[in-house]
């Protein structure tokens, strides 16, 4: 059942749908020996652990490395570490019940709907731009710097410096692959650089607070407990790391698929009152993060099969979201799609907090580009970038 399901595979990548739809078939839980991981493909479990509090992103809130029987991470990675293991991403109960809420609070829904005018000039502005050129790399031009420029002027970090951000959060988040010991050094070195940076920025903002979230996650409070500025920091990079990764790639994968469904491409340019559920529809049928891990805590159960504590499971979010016991017609690309509760954003007290951004950024890109460049057309065959955890192209050439 396992020799389709290849993540180091060029092919798999290329499409893992077949695999996913074999491992669903075979079963609800299967042990991955070359990741030491329990793969699990099937919607109904992937939602409900996802919200299942026996399972964490860490383990160290209750047991030690030793306790955990896993070896600890080197010392000379500890600048990784510390940034990673302070975002709430990667926090569980009570540090993330703590830090969550006091984030929040600096990034409320008013917040996001005020970056509308924000969101839909950058958007504008770059999609211009782009057909003024007859078109390029949609990935370079437009899915990337959107993403970053909305967070960049979010957090209050100066135009000049925008071209900083990109390299640092590639870097990082290639830890988040499998066995990548050749990512290790760039990561940790963009660690020490992207905090070092915004410690300065939170400085200034100290002595001379602005209307940008980096002031307000200053400013936040509870009784008196207020976030770090570790926590600051590692808020920050998150949010960056989350618009560099997802969204672009949530940009350009999503063109991909309407090149490849052109009837669907039609539809879709012929009434762009389709867009919230194209965007919903797009998430779901390519999602740009096809697993979470999560750390089995205490012994669960799934379909009879008992996963010890100390264990990784692999939720398959891509597997799921082509389940046809959740979606009917799951391997049809369909944006007129109502009923479509995907898991793209995760679920339970991790549900991605910048959904409500990330949504926005999608339409408003997608929206331009459809008004001024109605007639975009492929120019090139795409190639995948290797990755499993994250999936998204090396580049999308089109013209205009």
């Amino acid at each position: 059942m396992h020799v389709s399901f290849d993540p180091w595979s060029p092919a798999f990548v290329a499409d893992p749908y077949p695999a996913y739809a074999a491992l669903r078939a075979a079963g609800r839980a299967h042990y991955f020996e070359p990741t030491r991981q329990w793969l699990i493909p099937h919607y109904s479990d992937v939602s409900g652990l996802l919200r299942d509090r026996r399972l964490g992103r860490t383990y160290l809130h209750r047991f030690t490395h030793d306790e955990f029987g896993l070896t600890p991470p080197p010392a000379d990675h500890e600048p990784f570490h510390t940034l990673n293991g302070n975002g709430i991403l990667d926090l569980e109960a009570p540090d993330h019940t703590r830090i969550r809420r006091l984030v929040a609070k600096a990034f409320t829904p008013r917040r996001v709907e005020a970056l509308a005018p924000t969101v839909e000039r950058l958007a504008a502005g770059l999609v211009g731009r782009f057909v003024e050129a007859g078109g390029g790399d949609l990935l370079t031009a437009v899915a990337e710097p959107l993403p970053v420029a909305v967070i960049a002027e979010m957090l209050g970090v100066p135009e000049s410096d925008r071209d900083l951000l990109r390299p640092w959060s590639a870097a990082i988040c290639g830890m988040f692959e499998l066995n990548p010991p050749e990512e290790t050094a760039r990561a940790v070195r963009a660690s020490v650089e992207f905090s070092a940076y915004l410690a300065d920025l939170i400085a200034a903002r100290r002595t001379d607070p602005g209307p940008d979230l980096i002031s307000a996650l200053i400013a936040a409070h509870d009784e008196d407990d207020r976030l770090s500025e570790q926590e600051i920091v590692s808020t920050c990079v998150l949010l960056l790391n989350a618009g560099h990764e997802a969204t672009v790639n949530a940009t350009v994968n999503g063109w991909w698929m309407l090149f490849r469904h052109p009837e669907q491409l039609a539809l879709l340019r012929g009434d762009h009152d389709l867009l919230p559920t194209a965007v919903e529809e797009l998430l779901r049928y390519d999602t740009p993060v096809p697993m979470f891990a999560r750390w089995v805590l205490d012994d669960i159960e799934v379909d009879g099969t008992v996963i010890p504590r100390g264990s990784q499971v692999a939720l398959l979010f891509a597997s799921a979201n082509r389940d046809p016991e959740r979606f009917p017609d799951a391997g049809t690309l369909d944006l007129a799609r109502r009923d479509n509760p995907h898991i793209s954003f995760g679920a339970g007290i991790h549900y991605c907090l910048g959904a409500p951004l990330a949504r926005l950024e999608l339409a408003a890109s997608f929206g331009e580009l459809l008004r001024r460049a109605p007639g975009m057309r492929l120019a090139a065959e795409p190639e995948w970038k290797p990755g499993y955890v994250i999936r998204g192209l090396r580049e999308l050439l089109v013209e205009v």
